[in-house]
C-alpha cells in the first residue's frame, strides 16, 4: 500500500505545523535502527511488512523492547533511533526533488506523551508499528520529497535487554579458597553480563554473637593445630550437633542476618561457604516475601573431595553446584533437598587457568611441551631443565625449606637438571633465606631455616655417634652427582597459572582450590599435608585419579618426585589423568547457569 503526500501551498496556516510534524515523524525518516514493541505476544522470530500513512499517530509503549523494526523508505533513507531521552528531536535536513523542485529545512521538537499507552486507531497490531520504547531519542533526517513515498517495515526479533541485577556472594575468610571462588564467579558474572554487579559479604562476624563472630579468628588458630581441628570438625559434622547449631544460631543471629542481607538489597544470593546456608537461606526467603519478589538462592560447594554437612542444609535452595562425584554422593546422603537440584560442575577457579589451558592444549603433546618451554623462558627459567613448584599456601606454611633441601639433594644425586620454585607467599624470611643461601657450600640436611630442626639433627649425631649419608654436606653429595639444580624463593605471586604451566610437578598441601587449578592444566601433584576431615577427601581425589601421590616426610617426597622426573612416560600419563579431573571453564559454566535459572524464576514470579 502506498500513501501519497499532498504538499499543496493553499492549506490553511493553522494546519501547516501539524502536517509538517506528521511528515517529519512518519515519512521524512533516515533510519538504521529503531526499537519497537510488537502488539502481539508471540516470541518467535517473524518478518512482516506494511505501509503507514501520515494520519496515524504515535503510541508509547513503556515496556522493554522485544522486537526491532528497520524502517526502509522506498525513495531512499535510513533510520537511527537509539539514545535514551525523554524528548524526541525531529529535524528535517535538505529536502529536494519535491513537486516544486525546491529545498527546505525545518526543525521541530516533539515531547512524546508517556501517558499514551493505547494503539492509535487504524493501525494493524500484527503488522504495523505499535509504538516506540519510552524515552527513545530520535534523530530524523528527511529523504527525498515528492512522488508517492512508501514506508516498508521489516521485523526481526532481538535479545531482550536484561534488568541490571545485583548478586550477593556469602563467604568468610576461613582460608583463601572461598574468597577466590567468589571472585572467580564474580569476574565471570561481569564478563558475561556487564550490566550486573556483585558484592561479597561475611554475615557472621558483624553479629557479634559468640561463637559465630569469631569464625575467622578460630579458623586461623585451628588450622595451625590439626589435632584440635580434627576433633571439632568431626564433632560438628554430626546430625545432632547440626540441629543444635541450627536452633541456637536462628535464635541468636537470625534477625541480625536478615537485616544485613536486606540492607544489601540483592537480586540473587550465592553461598560459597558451608556456614552460609541454613540461616541465610531462611532470611532470603523471608525478605523475598516481604518485598513481593523472588530472590534465587544458590550454593556453590568449594570443597573438592570432602564436605561438611552444613553445605547441604538448604531445603529450598534453587541449585547446588559440586566439584566431584564424591561430593555429589555426600550431598545426596546428607541433603534435604530434591536431588535434581544437584549439578556436577567442577570447582570454580580463576579465568587465568582457562586461558592458559586453552593456549597450551594437551600438556603431554608436542605442542603442549613446546608451549611450556616458551612459558619457562618468559618466566626467566631454563627451558631445558625440569621444574618443581613447591607451595604451602598464602602464608608459606609447612616444612617448605626442608622439602626444598631434600629435593635439591636427591635431584642432584640422580643427575637431574632442575629448577625448584618455592612459593613462600607472605613469608619474606623464608624467601630471603632460600635466595640468600649458597646451595653449593652449606649443609643441606641440617635445617638452617628452623633452628629446632638443626638441634634435632645434632642430637641424633651425638646419640648415634655416626653421621648418616643424609647429613653430609653438599660438597660430599651434590658435587659427585651430575645434576645442576637451582632453588628460587618466590613471594606472593599473581600469575600462578603461568607457573603451573611451566612446572612439571606440583608439591603442595591438599587445598581444594590448588588441586583444582593443577588439574585444570593437567599438572601431576605430590601432596605433603592436609587438614583432617575437610581436606582428607582431596587426597583421595589425587590418588584415585591417578595423577599424584601423598608423602609426609621431606626425604620421601624427594624420592618419589625424583623418580617421576626420570620417567617421561609416567609424567605424561599422570598429566592426562589430571586433565580428566579438571574443568578450567567451571566458573563460567556455573555463572551462566545461575543467571539463566534466576531470570527464568524471577520472570515467572513477576508474571
Amino acid at each position: 500500500m502506498t500513501t501519497a503526500i499532498n504538499t499543496c501551498t493553499t492549506t490553511p496556516v493553522r494546519v501547516i505545523p501539524m502536517l509538517v510534524l506528521l511528515l517529519n515523524l512518519f515519512l521524512l525518516i533516515d533510519v538504521t535502527s529503531f526499537s519497537f514493541v510488537k502488539a502481539s505476544t508471540s516470541s518467535s522470530s517473524t518478518s512482516s511488512s506494511g505501509s503507514i500513512g501520515s494520519g496515524i499517530g504515535l503510541n508509547i509503549d513503556i515496556s522493554s523492547p522485544k522486537y526491532e523494526r528497520v524502517l526502509n523508505i522506498r525513495h531512499g533513507g535510513s533510520v537511527n533511533l537509539e539514545s535514551p531521552s525523554a524528548t524526541v528531536a525531529v529535524s528535517s535536513a535538505s529536502a529536494s526533488g519535491n513537486n516544486n523542485g525546491t529545498t527546505s529545512s525545518t526543525a521541530y521538537e516533539y515531547i512524546l506523551p508517556e501517558e499514551a499507552t493505547s494503539a492509535p486507531s487504524g493501525l494493524d497490531a500484527d503488522t504495523d508499528v505499535v509504538g516506540v520504547s519510552k524515552g527513545a531519542g530520535v534523530n530524523i533526517s528527511s529523504p527525498v520529497l515528492g512522488g508517492e513515498p512508501e514506508l516498508e517495515f521489516t521485523e526481526q526479533q532481538v535479545t531482550k535487554k536484561q534488568k541490571k541485577l545485583k548478586v550477593l556472594f556469602l563467604s568468610a575468610d576461613t582460608g583463601g579458597g572461598h574468597r577466590a571462588s567468589a571472585q572467580s564467579l564474580g569476574s565471570q558474572l561481569l564478563k558475561h553480563y556487564p550490566d550486573t554487579e556483585f558484592e561479597l559479604a561475611d554475615l557472621w562476624t558483624p553479629t557479634n554473637v559468640y561463637p559465630y563472630a569469631t569464625l575467622v579468628k578460630s579458623y586461623k588458630h585451628l588450622s595451625a593445630h590439626p589435632r584440635q581441628w580434627r576433633l571439632l570438625y568431626y564433632l560438628s559434622n554430626t546430625k545432632w550437633y547440626e540441629k543444635i547449631t541450627d536452633v541456637h544460631s536462628s535464635i541468636t543471629c537470625y534477625d541480625k542476618i536478615e537485616k544485613h542481607i536486606e540492607s544489601l538489597d540483592p537480586d540473587i544470593v550465592i553461598s560459597v561457604h558451608p556456614t552460609m546456608n541454613y540461616v541465610p537461606e531462611k532470611a532470603v526467603r523471608n525478605i523475598g516475601q516481604k518485598k513481593g519478589k523472588y530472590i534465587p538462592f544458590f550454593t556453590v560447594v568449594t570443597d573438592f573431595g570432602s564436605g561438611h554437612c552444613t553445605w547441604f542444609q538448604g531445603r529450598t535452595v534453587d541449585m547446588i553446584y559440586v566439584a566431584s562425584q564424591r561430593i555429589m554422593k555426600l550431598a545426596k546422603r546428607r541433603g534435604k533437598f530434591d536431588h535434581d537440584k544437584l549439578v556436577m560442575s567442577g570447582l570454580p577457579i580463576r579465568e587465568d587457568f582457562a586461558v592458559q589451558a586453552k593456549a597450551m592444549g594437551d600438556r603431554s603433546s608436542l605442542g603442549g611441551k613446546g608451549y611450556r618451554q616458551v612459558m619457562k623462558s618468559k618466566l626467566g627459567l631454563d627451558p631445558h631443565k625440569k621444574t618443581v613448584l613447591v607451595m604451602g599456601g598464602g602464608e608459606g606454611v609447612g616444612s617448605l625449606g626442608q622439602i626444598a633441601e631434600k629435593l635439591r639433594e636427591k635431584l642432584a644425586n640422580s643427575g637431574v637438571d632442575a629448577t625448584i620454585l618455592v612459593v613462600c607467599g607472605r613469608n619474606e624470611k623464608l624467601k630471603d633465606d632460600l635466595n640468600g643461601r649458597d646451595w653449593g657450600a652449606e649443609p643441606m640436611a641440617v635445617g638452617r631455616i628452623k633452628k629446632r630442626a638443626k638441634l634435632r639433627q645434632l642430637a641424633k649425631r651425638i646419640l648415634r655417634k655416626k653421621v648418616s649419608l643424609e647429613e653430609k654436606a653438599p660438597s660430599e653429595i651434590g658435587n659427585s652427582g651430575k645434576g645442576e639444580v637451582d632453588v628460587i624463593g618466590l613471594g606472593f605471586i599473581t600469575n600462578m597459572a603461568e607457573f603451573m604451566v611451566a612446572a612439571d610437578v606440583l608439591v603442595s598441601k591438599a587445598g581444594p582450590g590448588t588441586i583444582a587449578e593443577a588439574a585444570s592444566l593437567g599438572l601431576p601433584v605430590m601432596i605433603t599435608s592436609f587438614l583432617p576431615g575437610q581436606e582428607a577427601g582431596n587426597v583421595d581425589i589425587v590418588l584415585d585419579g591417578g595423577f599424584g601421590a601423598f608423602k609426609k616426610k621431606p626425604h620421601q617426597i624427594a624420592d618419589v618426585v625424583t623418580s617421576w622426573m626420570g620417567d617421561e612416560d609416567k609424567l605424561d600419563e599422570m598429566s592426562r589423568r589430571s586433565s580428566e579431573v579438571g574443568n578450567p571453564q567451571a566458573a563460567s559454566e556455573i555463572m551462566e547457569d545461575i543467571i539463566r535459572i534466576s531470570l527464568e524464576k524471577i520472570n515467572k514470579f513477576d508474571s
